[in-house]
């Protein structure tokens, strides 16, 4: 699988952003490492290029006529590798050179069909659809890992994907422009194309795990048999005798959420390290009961969930983010390496250059809105930090109203993706 071109860049005018794009991309399918022949896009634009965001699928189909299928969505910011575009009007495209029977583009016109059997699949999703949780499980149960990753749109004004499927629509659901509001979309891929998918969640645990012995909806009445609201103020190490004190203490606390263990054996919902699973929800605190002695949260909990207090800091996101992606890299290395594998593993910033020997043919990364560089320590700080420990690697992606990882919606984190030879 060789390197798959990408590009990025912002204009005031949509066709000057293309334009740059489109010679950026035309360069590197010129190149021996990069695809020559790529049939498979991943578009994402800022909120600003929403309104034309037909002109710009038309006008870029039209100029890469060898590009048959599309996918993608708008973001209040765009990534790409080094670089993060936040309140400008900016777009990034990667071409994906896959063999055309192990991808299937998908949307609510476009449905997969009963004869492709997806392993996993790429989500864009508005936050708005109904009964959006009950739709991305379904969807994961449709692929045979069980594992998506994407992320919910976003955007101030409108909310638009891209989804244009070179075997066109389904019979009686009328023609589409490729682009949608509303519902799924996405690509879904077969087993025959490699992947590996982090998250990071971006917060240290600042309690032991407890197992929520009684609750009410999304309100907390006990934590191990203990009042809930007793048992945070200790885990936090609070007092109510200085109400103001705690109360700001709370408001920059979160809870981490995960289902009852299955067995003895299985995953702690805090690991040896200290990052949190992969498993594992992170919901705000919304209220505090102190009739009934509760914590409500954003979330609706059941009796026997596990449930530890946590915190969001710059130190905790960075150092997740790294870990991640020390966890891509180590996947990737194998335990005896050629010298050309090992001088692209290891070469400095200045000439970690693309290169197939870093066996990492691109990379989608959908991160937080909440997040970005200025939660990271300062502009494009986030997507620095995945350059320096992976390398400087094809990488597109956008800033989410939540974030798809197996079958569940996140929030304020990262799902990074590798697309492996």
């Amino acid at each position: 699988m060789r390197l798959f071109p990408y590009a990025h860049a912002t204009h005031p005018q949509w066709p000057m952003a293309a334009a740059l794009v489109l010679a950026q991309l035309r360069a590197q399918m010129a190149l021996a490492q990069y695809a020559a022949q790529p049939s498979l896009a991943l578009l994402y634009i800022t909120d600003h290029y929403a309104p034309h965001a037909q002109d710009i699928l038309e006008h870029l189909g039209g100029e890469l006529p060898l590009v048959t299928d599309w996918a993608g969505t708008v973001g209040v910011g765009i990534a790409s590798n080094n670089v993060e575009y936040f309140d400008e009007p900016a777009l990034a495209v990667m071409l994906l050179e896959l063999p055309s029977h192990q991808y299937r583009v998908f949307s609510g016109i476009s449905p997969l069909g009963l004869g492709f059997e997806a392993h996993t699949a790429l989500v864009h999703a508005d936050g708005q659809t109904f009964d959006l949780p009950e739709l991305i499980c379904e969807m994961a149960d449709r692929t045979q890992s069980g594992y998506l990753f994407g992320g919910l749109s976003s955007s101030r004004w409108q909310s638009v994907q891209f989804a244009v499927a070179a075997d066109g629509n389904l019979s009686g659901h009328g023609s589409a422009s490729g682009v949608l509001s509303g519902g799924l979309s996405g690509v879904a891929f077969a087993e025959g194309v490699a992947l590996i998918s982090r998250v990071t969640q971006g917060c240290s645990p600042v309690s032991k795990t407890h197992t929520i012995t009684e609750a009410d909806h999304n309100l907390v009445l006990s934590l191990d048999g203990e009042p809930a609201l007793d048992a945070m103020l200790q885990s936090l190490g609070l007092s109510m005798d200085r109400p103001q004190e705690a109360l700001e203490t709370v408001r920059a606390t979160l809870v981490a959420l995960a289902e009852p263990p299955a067995d003895a054996d299985s995953p702690a919902m805090v690991r040896n390290t200290g990052n949190l699973g992969n498993e594992v929800t992170v919901r705000h605190i919304i209220g505090l009961d102190p009739n009934r002695r509760g914590v409500a949260v954003a979330q609706p909990v059941q009796a026997g969930g596990q449930l530890a207090f946590c915190r969001r800091s710059r130190e905790a996101a960075r150092a997740d983010l790294t870990r991640i992606c020390a966890e891509i890299r180590e996947e990737l290395e194998p335990l005896e390496i050629s010298l050309e594998v090992a001088s692209a593993l290891h070469a400095d910033e200045a000439a970690a250059a693309p290169h197939p020997a870093r066996r990492i043919a691109g990379a989608v990364y959908v991160s937080c809105s909440g997040r970005g560089g200025p939660h990271f320590g300062g502009p494009s700080a986030e997507m620095q930090i995945v350059r320096r420990a992976l390398g400087d690697v094809p990488l597109v992606g956008f800033f989410a109203g939540g974030e798809i990882a197996a079958g569940q919606v996140y929030g304020y984190t990262g799902v990074l993706t590798v697309f492996t030879a």
